[in-house]
């Protein structure tokens, strides 16, 4: 009987950095998040690497990675969506309308109603999974192609969004609403802390589960000293992350009107920190689901042979018309959450929001590695996508780079992206 501390006898002898199978992809892409964090730090004098930047930073890359994870799903399948941009609008005019108007108008709720948030959602969400079932109709039915139908998307419902507010600004939007948007809605550092070690602790029995599984397989695995250095660097990250976040903390006047309004008075010294912003916790828990979902589940492996050979699939049984609508649907799902964050952190609805979020999107899928020829692609390479993609434009902008050299350079980083992910497959022969 194989023990669950060692490896079984198939597995080969592996040494130094190679014995830690670390996915070369993905050191890559932190590696280049990295040197860009560095170089605008030294540029901006030491200004970017630092809690307070760092914390905007990740609140401001929420609503793109939300929608990246699923451009992935619609890239792998070999399609486009040119309108997540404009669908975002609308879902944010649906969700703004539905809390200023319907719920006060025809509920009798008042904004501040504790219901008020919660029918805002589920009316985004509705609206979001409508317009995506709608595209993959007219893609998977009518065989439209993906290009024209979301082209179509991104003027059509940019403009419903507008009819919806009659062009206007609509807010402040609801308190319980705003929590999703970042600086309005955190954990605070004891809570940040004991959700950052319930997660050490998660990863820490995901990696022993997936152990035991492949021995138990009689598959390879890594050596103890191996798992334990690859524990080590996941625990620090996670632990690093949580104590960044913590390190921002609130402005002092923010303070003194929140004792004032308490009738107390600010003990002298006190200082307090933000946390973890829960848009951070909600953008967790899309990738853990995206995850699940592609790894783990039928619908994950059909949209994934689908895309490595649509006619291999559809002979062998899939559904793939119904499987196009259910993806495009799920996509319509993340935009109104991305919606969501996006307009929560604002806190109103506003006629420019989410415009060129569509080139972002898919040039956080690209850079992380999502192949244009479909059946390719991973949720964290995305998100790592979107990230860099949001440093890049942050970090412009505080060195004061004019708006029209920065979408230059973004364009220019796009397609080094891709050709770099071209020699990356020629080079290794990978797939994934």
């Amino acid at each position: 009987m194989t023990d669950a501390t060692s490896a079984p006898p198939s597995a080969p002898r592996r040494t130094g950095l190679a014995a830690l199978e670390l996915d070369t992809r993905l050191l890559g892409m932190i590696g280049a998040f990295v040197l860009i964090a560095l170089a605008f730090h030294f540029a901006s004098d030491g200004r970017f690497v630092t809690p307070r930047n760092l914390f905007n930073l990740t609140i401001q890359t929420v609503s793109v990675a939300i929608m990246a994870t699923g451009m992935v799903f619609i890239i792998v399948m070999r399609h486009i969506d040119l309108s997540v941009g404009s669908v975002l609008a609308t879902c944010s005019a649906v969700m703004a309308m539905t809390q200023t108007m319907i719920v006060p108008d025809m509920l009798g709720f008042g904004l501040g109603s504790p219901a008020t948030a919660p029918i805002a959602i589920v009316m985004g969400l509705v609206a979001g999974a409508a317009i995506g079932a709608f595209h993959g109709w007219l893609i998977g039915y009518l065989t439209i192609p993906a290009f024209i139908v979301t082209l179509g998307g991104l003027l059509i419902w940019r403009n419903v969004a507008w009819y919806l507010t009659n062009g206007q600004t609509i807010g402040p939007l609801d308190e319980t609403f705003q929590l999703f948007g970042g600086i309005n809605g955190t954990l605070g550092t004891t809570w940040s802390w004991i959700v950052g070690l319930i997660a050490v602790a998660a990863a820490l029995w995901g990696l022993w589960s997936a152990r035991r599984g492949k021995i138990a397989h009689d598959a390879p695995v890594k050596p103890l000293w191996a798992e334990g250095v690859v524990a080590a660097i996941i625990a620090a990250a996670i632990l690093g992350f949580v104590a960044l976040l913590n390190g921002y903390t609130v402005p002092s006047r923010v303070l003194e009107r929140r004792f004032e309004a308490e009738g107390l008075t600010m003990p002298e010294g006190y200082v307090e920190g933000y946390g973890v912003p829960i848009s951070v916790l909600l953008l967790i828990a899309v990738a853990i689901v995206m995850t699940v979902i592609a790894k783990k589940t039928r619908f994950g492996r059909y949209i994934f042979a689908t895309g490595g050979n649509p006619d291999a699939a559809e002979l062998s049984g899939i559904d793939t018309r119904m499987l196009t609508v259910k993806v495009f649907a799920l996509m319509g799902v993340l935009c109104a959450l991305a919606a969501l964050v996006a307009s929560a952190r604002l806190t109103n609805h506003s006629n420019d929001i989410g415009i060129l979020d569509e080139l972002r999107v898919i040039a956080a899928a690209v850079i992380g590695g999502t192949a244009l020829k479909g059946g390719v692609g991973t949720i964290y390479g995305a998100i790592i996508g979107a990230l860099i993609m949001q440093s890049l434009q942050s970090g412009m902008a505080m060195v004061g780079v004019d708006a029209p050299l920065q979408n230059i350079v973004v364009g220019g980083v796009l397609v080094a992206a891709v050709l770099l992910d071209i020699w990356y497959r020629k080079r290794t022969g990978a797939r994934d």
